[in-house]
C-alpha cells in the first residue's frame, strides 16, 4: 500500500519540476525578450525625434508663410475699400480683441474705414429672452420711420431693426445719427450688446466675427437668431462677410450653418480662417467682391478657396 507521505513527497516533487521549468524557461528567454523591448524602445525614441524635427519644420514654414502674407496683405487689398465703411459685429467674447485690430487695420490699408465695432451678449441669442426681445422691437418706443419685418419672431426683429440703423443702403441715405444712438442705447440697457468703439456710425459693409461653436439643447436656436442677423446686414447694405476660426465651420458654428444652406450661403461670404494673415484678406476681399453680387467660400476647410480673387490693378 502507497501511503499519504509518498504522495506528497510525488506532490512536492512535481510543483518543484514545474517551478524548475519556469525558473530555466524565463531565464533563457529573459534575454531575447530584453533585447527586443529595447530595440523598440530605440525606434519608439527615433521615431519620436524624427516627428519633432518634422514639427519644427512645419512651424518654421508656417511662420514663414504668415509673416509672408503679412507683408503681402497691404498690396493685395490696396484700392479694394477705396471710400467704404465697414461695420464689426462680434457675435460672442471669443472672438481674440488682436483680430478686431488686425482686421481693421487692414480695412485701412483697402481704403475703408471701420465705422464701429460692436459685440452680441449671450442673451441676444438666448430663445428665453424672445419675448422681451419682441416686446421691445414691437412696444413703441423705437424712432419714427423704420420699418420691422411684419412677423413675431424675434430674431428677425431685432435684425431687421438693428440693419436698418446700422447700414447703409446701396446709393441711399444713410440712417439718422439719432436713431443709431437709441436703438444702441437700448439694446445695450437689455444686455443684448455691448459698443467696442467711442461711436458707431452706419457702415456700407458688415464684417461679423465669430468664433466656435454653440452647445446644448438650444444651439439651433441661438444660430438661427445669428443668422437672422447676418441676413439682415446683408441686404440692408452692400453685403456682409461672416469670418471666424476653423471650430466655427463645424456643424453648429455660424459659418458652418450659413454654408450648410446653399440660399445662405449663395448670398453671403464665409472665412474659416480669420486668425490667419490670409484669412484677414481674404474677408478683406470677400467684402469687395460682395458689391459685386459675388458670395464664396474661402479658407482652409472643405470646398474652400483660400482667398477671393484677387481685383487686377488699374494700369
Amino acid at each position: 500500500m502507497i501511503d499519504f507521505r509518498y504522495h506528497l513527497v510525488s506532490l512536492i516533487a512535481v510543483f518543484l519540476a514545474v517551478a524548475l521549468g519556469i525558473v530555466i524557461g524565463t531565464t533563457a528567454l529573459n534575454e531575447p525578450i530584453l533585447a527586443d523591448i529595447e530595440n523598440q524602445v530605440a525606434d519608439l525614441e527615433q521615431d519620436k525625434r524624427a516627428l519633432e524635427d518634422q514639427t519644427q519644420r512645419l512651424q518654421t514654414l508656417l511662420d514663414t508663410s504668415d509673416a509672408f502674407e503679412e507683408a503681402v496683405a497691404p498690396a493685395l487689398v490696396d484700392g479694394t475699400l477705396t471710400g467704404q465703411s465697414v461695420l464689426l459685429v462680434s457675435t460672442n467674447e471669443d472672438v481674440a480683441p488682436e483680430v478686431v485690430e488686425q482686421l481693421t487695420a487692414l480695412i485701412g490699408e483697402a481704403g475703408g474705414s471701420v465705422s464701429g465695432a460692436l459685440t452680441l451678449r449671450p442673451e441676444y441669442s438666448d430663445p428665453s429672452t424672445a419675448s422681451s426681445l419682441q416686446s421691445y422691437a414691437t412696444g413703441g418706443g423705437l424712432p419714427a420711420g423704420l420699418e420691422l419685418p411684419a412677423t413675431d419672431d424675434a430674431g428677425q426683429l431685432i435684425g431687421g431693426l438693428l440693419g436698418q440703423v446700422l447700414m447703409t443702403p446701396p446709393g441711399g441715405t444713410a440712417p439718422d445719427a439719432a436713431a443709431v444712438s437709441s436703438v444702441l442705447s437700448g439694446l445695450t440697457a437689455l444686455d443684448l450688446l455691448s459698443q467696442d468703439t467711442d461711436t458707431v456710425s452706419p457702415a456700407d459693409y458688415a464684417v461679423v466675427l465669430t468664433a466656435g461653436t454653440f452647445s446644448g439643447e438650444g444651439a439651433d436656436e441661438r444660430n438661427t437668431t445669428l443668422v437672422e442677423l447676418v441676413s439682415a446686414l446683408d441686404s440692408a447694405g452692400s453685403g456682409a462677410v461672416v469670418a471666424g476660426n476653423p471650430p466655427s465651420a463645424g456643424e453648429n458654428g455660424l459659418v458652418g450653418v450659413i454654408r450648410a444652406d446653399p440660399t445662405l450661403s449663395g448670398a453671403i461670404s464665409t472665412v474659416d480662417n480669420v486668425g490667419a494673415a490670409a484669412g484677414r484678406i481674404g474677408t478683406v476681399l470677400a467684402l469687395g467682391s460682395e458689391s459685386e453680387g459675388t458670395s464664396g467660400k474661402y479658407g482652409i476647410g472643405e470646398d474652400t478657396q483660400p482667398v477671393p480673387p484677387v481685383p487686377a490693378t488699374t494700369p
